[in-house]
């Protein structure tokens, strides 16, 4: 039998116009680009939202079409969210870290339509332009003042003169409204096409995960980026909410961050942990803490324990999260449920260490090597999978990829090793991915393998992860040389550089004779792991 409620399709759209009509109110602080800063209101964004709506579609776009998106976090970057995927189209965000030859791969398999572009990354553009699809409209994130010479349009043109209001379409809530790509795999990036359905779902749980940070009055700064998973949902949970958003641009050092929180009275920062330890630096510095800072999410990349009891110590709650692209992202977090408020701070401490609990809707299982789902004990570790309403069921145009990443029930794999104890706290103990995990950023070893085993001089080689104190993990190469004529340094990394961009680069090379095997015959990356341990990166 079937319930006789209504069937309402969940939208976007419907969520900045909540917010413009209950928080309305409501804070957009943002560093520009132009070198100040702008502050606007959510019933104000609302207003510039509908205009760019009507720019859009007097471009042409239409349900559907990807329109992609180069650029810091700002409250541009922000109406670009609500005004793409409001007239049904996705809203395709771009990593400008990523290397040349990556970013003009995923431009392409998206087959974007248009490129909404900062002023700062217009260099990239004009680099690469020649190798995106023909047509391809550009759209530079400024006013007229600011417009570089080039063929061009200006973001503040197409709002000029439009109504302020839009008459937002009643789109099915499957329909696709974001793309991104993740990094976090072998071979060339995969996108995650997300919905509505699955957008606002996620917003709905951030903001019943984290209910202390996500409500009016609050102040919460993204560091996470709005190109790196949506900025781990923020742009949706904080308007849904009422809290205020604050964009640093990009202005991401220690100083800058500690200014910018001080002045605007910021309560959350949310970020990876490179970024928290710039803001300690300038902390120790300052000897203080930004007026106000009472809450960090901390999530891309394991925080280190010191970092966490620095804040801890200094009054300010940090909430391990962990998640994935494929999660849209948040799939955990680390705020101590009330039944474990009395332990010590060094029980707490070992707690917030770990990847936190499981948010509400948000499944996960641990499978041993025989495929049989193990206890939630604390002990026992397998491969973790997760299922829910915001996690992707297929990766996009790519039908190779999506043949190994579910198991028989249609459960996501995530590659990760992992145990779940009885309270639900999961600790991520290794990688069954052979990727490493750098300041947040993925580096695939296969793919850095595969370019340095194509030169004439190397017979084997193999990328494994040592720990740095600022990145939490770099690469490193070994390699065994094709005789004795053993390949130089700087042309490995020649060679490297021209497939990837700078930051994935391996940090030191080392030479031996042959590589430690498994007994199937595979390279030990264990045995190296072990073998290097004492080994100590360059400035490390």
């Amino acid at each position: 039998m079937l319930g006789s409620m209504m069937n309402t399709p969940l939208n976007i759209a419907d969520i900045l116009k909540f917010a413009a009509e209950i928080h309305p109110s409501g804070e957009i602080v943002s560093v520009r680009t132009e070198g100040d800063i702008q502050r606007t209101t959510y019933r104000e964004t609302l207003a510039r939202v509908s205009q760019l709506a009507h720019g859009l579609k007097g471009q042409g776009v239409n349900i559907g079409d990807r329109i992609a998106t180069l650029a810091w976090n700002g409250y541009r970057h922000f109406e670009l969210y609500y005004a793409i995927s409001g007239i049904g189209a996705v809203c395709h965000t771009i990593n400008p870290r990523l290397s040349a030859e990556q970013m003009t791969y995923i431009v392409t398999h998206a087959e974007d339509t248009m490129l909404f572009v900062d002023t700062t990354f217009v260099p990239i553009v004009a680099a690469l332009r020649d190798h995106w699809p023909k047509g391809l409209k550009v759209v530079v994130m400024t006013d007229r003042a600011h417009m570089p010479e080039g063929d061009y349009l200006c973001y503040e043109d197409l709002l000029d003169g439009h109504p302020t209001t839009f008459d937002w379409p009643h789109l099915d809530e499957n329909t696709a409204s974001g793309l991104c790509y993740t990094s976090g795999t072998t071979g060339n990036p995969k996108g995650t096409l997300y919905t509505h359905r699955s957008t606002v779902l996620h917003a709905m749980m951030e903001a019943v995960g984290l209910p202390d940070v996500l409500k009016p009055g609050r102040k919460v700064l993204p560091v996470v980026p709005l190109f790196h998973v949506n900025a781990w949902g923020l742009p949706y949970a904080a308007p849904l909410t009422g809290a205020s958003l604050i964009f640093p641009g990009g202005a991401l050092d220690g100083e800058s961050l500690f200014k910018l929180m001080d002045s605007e009275q910021v309560y959350s920062a949310w970020g990876v942990p490179t970024v928290w330890l710039g803001l300690q630096g300038e902390i120790r510095k300052q000897g203080r803490m930004p007026a106000g800072l009472g809450d960090m999410v901390v999530g891309g990349s394991a925080a280190p324990a010191s970092l966490i009891r620095f804040f801890e110590e200094g009054g300010v709650n940090v909430c391990h999260a962990w998640g994935m692209t494929e999660m849209s992202p948040i799939g955990t977090t680390g705020n101590l449920p009330t039944h474990l408020g009395d332990l010590s701070l060094d029980e707490k401490l070992k707690l917030k260490a770990k990847q936190g609990r499981r948010t509400c809707l948000v499944e996960l299982k641990i499978l041993g090597e025989d495929g049989q789902r193990l206890p939630h004990d604390g002990i026992s570790e397998g491969e973790l999978f997760v299922r829910g309403p915001a996690i992707t069921a297929g990766y996009y145009k790519n039908d190779e990829a999506n043949k190994d990443a579910f198991d028989a029930e249609g459960w996501f794999g995530t590659g990760d090793i992992a145990k779940i104890d009885a309270d639900g706290f999961l600790s991520i103990t290794d990688r069954a991915k052979d990727l490493i995990k750098s300041g947040g950023e993925w580096i695939s070893s296969i793919d850095l393998e595969n370019v340095v085993m194509a030169h004439p001089k190397v017979a084997n080689c193999a990328v494994i992860a040592l720990p740095h104190p600022k990145w939490d993990e770099r690469p490193f190469l070994v390699v065994v040389p094709a005789g004795d004529d053993r390949p130089e340094v700087p042309e490995l990394m020649a060679l490297l550089s021209e497939h990837f961009a700078k930051w994935q680069l391996p940090d030191d090379v080392a030479f031996v004779d042959e590589l430690p095997l498994t007994a199937t015959g595979k390279v030990s990356k264990l045995t190296l792991r072990r073998q290097f341990a004492d080994h100590k990166l360059p400035d490390a």
